[in-house]
């Protein structure tokens, strides 16, 4: 690449948290007319070389250069203003305003100095949304009415609103639908033909291979390697990634085992609010994994929360068998042995500023009380085994979860169900934003648990893990039953997309 090109670059970057190396003496180019990814294991320093280059946060030690000039933000707003956009892993926009204000948040005297011409700025935050393709949302109503998926989609509006030289895009994708996806690779297709730069971390090496021109691997805060478009191959990335080659199956092996006819769970005739489950109905038997599967706003992260009793039923009952009784509040689930893992784990599923340790026994503690007491040794034990079986980095178990990676913090989410032993497992999203190494591993404990008899509903918007865990599949099209797919009957990935469309 031409070194005119050059607009980013970094020199013996390093960043510490404490004891905690983040990066290494990491040195890196970006270049106009790319899209560079990114890619590492969870806590590999992905995020941190970005977040520094946004403003987020001040290296340690190191150089960087931006447009051939230092470069040193103070903070976000600055590096903004520079023309460095950042889409953040987590959930950036703030509640309680309406979406046009999330959008033009810290510009509003854009909009009038002594007082905000508010229509002015509702009929701009539209445009911002039809530009990137989010078309039929109201700018005016408060943030709160969108999902998840949806307020990412306004995050990404407000960083293209600014036009940005170099866009980071972190770990953004895994939180969207297709629809969501799609129009985040047209964004970074058209930045890179207008001759700016997008930084693109991601876990999900086809996605990578397919959309970048260059791909950077990070390990253990060290720079490895960068690989141009003709070098990427999937093994060996892996194999840069966690410095070794990667053994043993990556989703299930087996599938010849027939599904039991034990029904423990059944969801009958449920309908909820907005219509996100119409007159829904479906079983699930004892050591079954059932996937359900859909586009966005399909009903299905609806009826995770419905089969965990966080969702309340206009019409219709979640049934458990085993006890011949409703299940209508998570007190109750909690109490016939289920577990849930919210796709939205930042507001969901943890507290941030409460300890890894703490998180994980929320789930845990009448598993490892003796009567009235705790025992300290027993505690510790039951924490270091999980953070030790699912490779949590982090500097103690008294580590703030708000201080993890993103994939670091859903191990966490994943651990303090999995430790609990449920029967029964509801999994929205469970290996968002975790790298391939622990997805398999994930994958793996998944599989075990399975074997063991205990009953799974995955929920997943990566059809490749529907396929490659799941005895069934249930896909969702407006709150309402599409298609069944299993094993013993063929799962083609051309025939499930139809159905979803």
């Amino acid at each position: 690449m031409q070194e005119d090109k050059l607009i980013v670059e970094t020199r013996q970057l390093c960043k510490n948290f404490g004891p905690t190396v983040a990066l290494n003496n990491v040195s890196i180019k970006i270049y106009r007319g790319q899209i560079t990814g990114l890619i590492g294991e969870n806590g590999s320093g992905k995020s941190t070389i970005t977040s520094i280059l946004s403003g987020m946060q001040p290296p340690t030690s190191g150089e960087m250069f931006f447009k051939g000039k230092p470069h040193h933000p103070a903070s976000m707003i600055e590096g903004a203003e520079l023309g460095i956009g950042m889409i953040v892993q987590e959930q950036g926009t703030v509640p309680g305003i309406s979406i046009a204000e999330n959008i033009f948040l810290g510009e509003e005297k854009k909009f009038g100095k002594l007082f905000i011409n508010r229509s002015a700025m509702i009929k701009e935050a539209q445009k911002a949304l039809d530009a990137i393709g989010f078309t039929g949302v109201d700018a005016s109503a408060p943030i709160e009415s969108l999902n998840m998926q949806d307020r990412k989609l306004v995050e990404i509006a407000k960083t293209v609103y600014a036009n940005p030289e170099v866009l980071v895009v972190d770990e953004t994708t895994t939180a969207l639908s297709q629809k969501g996806r799609e129009i985040i690779y047209g964004i970074m297709r058209k930045m890179r033909d207008e001759d700016k730069a997008v930084i693109f971390i991601s876990h999900d090496l086809e996605e990578l291979m397919e959309t970048c021109d260059t791909l950077t691997v990070l390990r253990d805060g060290v720079l490895i390697t960068t690989l141009s478009k003709e070098e990427m191959n999937e093994d060996v990335i892996k194999r840069c990634m966690v410095g070794r080659e990667m053994t043993g199956d990556y989703y299930r092996a087996d599938f010849s085992e027939p599904i039991s006819d034990e029904v423990v769970l059944r969801m009958k005739d449920v309908t909820t609010a907005f219509g996100m489950l119409m007159n829904f109905s479906m079983e699930l038997h004892k050591g079954e994994i059932l996937g359900i599967g859909g586009l966005s706003h399909c009903g299905m992260h609806e009826l995770g929360k419905a089969l965990f009793g966080e969702m309340k039923l206009l019409e219709g009952e979640v049934l458990d068998l085993r006890y011949n009784e409703p299940i209508s509040s998570p007190k109750q689930a909690l109490k016939r042995g289920y577990g849930y893992v919210s796709k939205d784990r930042d507001k969901e599923a943890l507290v941030l500023t409460a300890s890894i340790a703490d998180n994980i026994l929320a789930a845990g503690f009448d598993k490892i009380q003796r009567g009235p007491f705790l025992l300290p040794s027993d505690t510790k034990k039951y924490i270091n085994g999980l953070i030790r079986d699912l490779s949590i980095k982090c500097a103690s178990p008294k580590q703030d979860v708000q201080y993890l990676s993103g994939g670091n913090k859903q191990k966490v989410v994943f651990g303090k169900w999995v430790g609990r032993g449920c029967d029964i497992l509801v999994l929205d999203c469970p290996t968002r934003g975790v790298d391939i190494g622990v997805k398999a591993a994930m994958y793996q404990l998944i599989d075990k648990m399975r074997r063991e008899g205990k009953s799974i509903v995955m929920i997943s918007e990566e059809l490749t893990e529907l396929i490659g865990m799941c005895d069934r599949l249930l896909v969702l099209k407006d709150g309402q039953l599409a298609g069944e797919f299993t094993h013993a009957g063929g799962m083609n990935e051309n025939q499930i997309i139809d159905v979803m469309i």
